[in-house]
This record gives C-alpha cells, structure tokens and sequence, in this order.
C-alpha cells in the first residue's frame, strides 16, 4: 500500500508545471504559432486529465514527448476553424447543408477586391454625397429580368416577407392552398406571412384551385393576390392551377397588385437542354406581374441573398420600409451578385462560368471521365472494390424536384472496413469527403467533384483503403 502510494505521489510530482512547460522549446514554438490563450487552456486541460487519471490508480504515460503531443493535440483541436471547406461527393449540386451554390471564379476575385479595402458601398461618385446601396445592382438586374426596378435582401424568405409587410400589412393575402409550401429549415409560407402582419386567405383544394376560387375570395380587406412557385414539390394527378398570366388580368380587373414567389428563381433556360420545367424569371416578369421575388444561391448560382423585380411603384415602397434595412445585403454579397449577374449577360458565358450551371449541364460523358480519373488514382488494397457505376444526381436545395440528372460515380466495397465506416473516414478527416451510401456500397458522385479535387479524394481513399 505504501508502495502504491509513494508511486502516485511520484507521478503527480513528475508532472511539470504551467510555467515550466510555457517555457519550454515546445511551448515557445507554440506561443509563436498560436494564440497564448488557446495554448494556456490546452497546458491546464492536459495536466489535469493527467492527474485525474493519476488519482483514479492509473498509469499514464508521462514521458515529455507523450506530454508535449498531448498538448499540441489540443492546441490543434481548439484553433481548428468550425466553418472549412468540405468536398462534395454527393451528387446533389445545391447541398443545402454544404453551403448550396458554390461561386464564380469572378464573383470570388470581386469579394476579394472590395472586402479588402473601401469602396463606394453607399456614395455616389458622379455626385459626391450620398448613394443607396442597392443601386448597384439596379441595372443589372432590370436588363436581364425586363423588369421596371429591381432591389435585393439576404435571403428570398426575407424578400417575400418584405413584400408582404409593405403590400398587404394588417389585410388579407389569396393564395392558392396547394401553394402553402414549407422551405428549408422548417419556414413556411403561412409563418413568413403571419410575421409579415398580412392576413392568410386561403383559396381551393390541395390539388385543385380555379380562377373562380381567387375571384370569390376578393373583398374589402383584399391587398395582394399571391402566386407561390412549387420549386421544391409536385403535385400530380388529378390537378390544376391558375396561370400567372390569368391571375395578373385578375388582379388588373379589381385593381389588385399580383405577386409570384419563384422561390429557386431561373435567370437561364434549362428546359432547352431538357432539364426540368423552370420557367425563367424574365418570362414571368413578361407576363405584366407586379412583383416577382427568388433566390440568389440556388438556380441563379450566386451568394445567399433575397431578390425583388418588378414595377417601380412597389420596390420603391419596398425600399422604403424600414424592414428593408434590418433585411439588406452587406458589401461582399453585393460584390459576388454584382460578378453573377454580369455573367448572365451572355447566356452562353453564364452556362460555362457559373458553377452551378455547369454542373447541371454537363455532358455524362465528361462526368465518367473524371470518375474514371479518380479510380486510376486511388490505392486499394486488394480486399477493395472500386468501380466506375452509372448513377443519378438531382439538383437540391428546393430546385427542380423529382427531375434525376444522369451520372457516374465510383462505387467502393470493402471486405475489412462497412460503407458506414469509409463514409465517416471521409467525412472526419482532413480535407472532409461528404459522400453517400447506396446499396451496401459507397458512392463518390463525380458530378459534384471539382477536377482539381480529384487527387484530394484519391489521397483520402487511399489512407482508408490501403
């Protein structure tokens, strides 16, 4: 017992202390490479697990080597950043999840050079006083949509509430009940509205609404007719809607202001490359609408951001609301709109440089190749399946539902190691590897895969499956 006693004082007395360690070759090289606060938690966080297992009978290893990789460990762990780039190997081209549209080279380089230094954010440089921010993107905008103005907020959540708020405050709302949708995270058209203080009238069945059903349902306290896209659902069967173009003749009839919520939002023809049925906002705008609202970051391929087009008569009111500053974009998702939109101004520029697009429409072919690429490249050992199978990827993040895009992708099986265990490999190491698991195998969807991040994915199968 006295034995036992005088080797856990011995080893509680073997540990250095706080200071000592701070001092230390290692400890100096960590104050230079890390903030001194993170490396003060990780000194006192492993010297008392140390003796906690001391206390508890056991015998950790206690050597300066074993102490010093302990604390680095730590250090690593608690510098590491929580937001990192991932690699998607999912197939689904707007993982709402992984951040949704990745952006433009262009949009990338005109974040840079306007976070890096001042710009004329609010100011007016032909006039020399004060601008408006969302000018910027005015002209852009009415030129690719033909819309009369046009203005933007953080997210298309925002600018449906937005509209609301000053359109239709404290008065009743018709919208068809097949259209209440519920967008990502739970938010649904009936919540936004209710937070909005417009007033909810429903009209027609779930599968079923007539022109006659929003004409019964106009009264006094009428301020807004709605139209709500189904960018993330279908509805089929025994089904109808009302076309935009009758709800705007409608809405002109009883002097009713018409909105259409396009949610994904559509400034390129997919269906020309016959790829589902989107229509195309500047289609839409045609149609004589008042206000039409969409997303930046999912079909249009641009950063998170809310957008507004249609008669100058509402964005005015909408810019005026005071929602609208609590709602607006700052300077960097400005600069990746202002570089996206630009891109839209040659259709065929647009398809080849925004990467959203150029996922949607890339040829299968081109998509087996870089599978095959990225087979060639990954070390197995030979207990490991790894396989070039064809496959289906889909758009995501609420755009283009039950559309399947053809692809390839690289199947693994391994005798040693189940699909569960190689996709957490993947998904907890350095860089992470999201990918997805179908019928006992493994899938790493090469549509979503960047070309220069074929060696990466390789790399990380390779430690995995050697």
């Amino acid at each position: 017992m006295e034995e036992a006693d005088r080797n856990f004082r011995s080893l509680l007395m073997g540990l250095p202390s706080v200071d000592e360690l701070l001092k230390s070759a290692e400890g100096r090289g960590w104050l230079s490479l890390y903030p001194r606060r993170y490396v003060l938690q990780a000194i006192r966080e492993s010297l008392e697990a140390l003796r906690r297992e001391i206390r508890k009978g056991g015998q950790p290893p206690c050597d300066p080597a074993s102490i010093s990789a302990g604390i680095e460990a730590l250090i690593k762990k608690y510098v590491a950043p929580s937001l990192s780039n991932v690699i998607n190997a999912t197939g689904v081209v707007l993982h709402t999840n992984l951040g949704r549209a990745p952006l433009s080279r262009a949009a990338l380089e005109k974040v840079i050079l306007i976070a890096k230094g001042y710009s004329n954010l609010e100011y007016d440089l032909a006039e020399g006083g004060r601008g408006k921010r969302h000018a910027h993107l005015r002209r852009l905008l009415t030129g690719i949509t033909g819309a009369q103005d046009a203005t933007v907020v953080n997210n298309n959540a925002a600018a449906v509430m937005l509209a609301l708020s000053t359109l239709a405050r404290g008065r009743q709302v018709i919208v068809s009940r097949g259209e209440l949708v519920e967008i990502g995270g739970s938010f649904r058209i009936p919540d936004v509205m209710a937070q909005s203080g417009a007033v909810l009238m429903e009209v027609g069945t779930t599968n079923k609404t007539h022109l006659r059903d929003y004409e019964r349902a106009i009264g006094p306290d009428t301020a807004l007719i709605l139209k709500v896209h189904q960018s993330n659902y279908r509805i089929t069967g025994f089904t109808s809607e009302v076309p935009i173009e009758e709800l705007v003749a409608l809405g002109a009839k009883h002097r009713l202001p018409v909105m259409y919520d396009l949610g994904s939002g559509c400034l390129f023809d997919l269906r020309t490359h016959g790829i589902g049925a989107e229509p195309v906002v500047s289609e839409v705008v045609q149609t004589g609408v008042d206000l039409v609202t969409f997303s930046g970051d999912k079909l249009l391929g641009g950063p998170q951001a809310g957008i507004a087009a249609g008669k100058t008569e509402v964005i005015g009111r909408m810019n005026e609301n005071p929602l609208a500053r609590a709602l607006r974009i700052d300077k960097m998702t400005l600069a990746a709109l202002e570089a996206t939109f630009f891109a839209y101004a040659d259709p065929e520029k647009a398809a080849c440089e925004i990467p959203v697009l150029r996922m949607l429409l890339e040829k299968p072919e081109a998509i087996r190749g870089r599978a095959e690429r990225l087979v060639s490249a990954i070390k197995a050992a030979e207990d490991v399946s790894v396989a070039v199978a064809g496959d289906s990827s889909e758009a995501g993040g609420g755009s283009l539902p039950g559309v399947r895009l053809p692809t390839f992708a690289v199947s693994i099986r391994s005798a040693r190691l189940t699909p569960n265990a190689i996709e957490e490999g993947l998904r907890t190491g350095t860089p992470p590897v999201i990918a997805r698991i179908k019928e006992d195998a493994l899938l790493l969807d090469a549509r979503t895969i960047a070309d220069d991040e074929v060696p990466a994915v390789a790399a990380r199968l390779g430690e995995l499956l050697a």
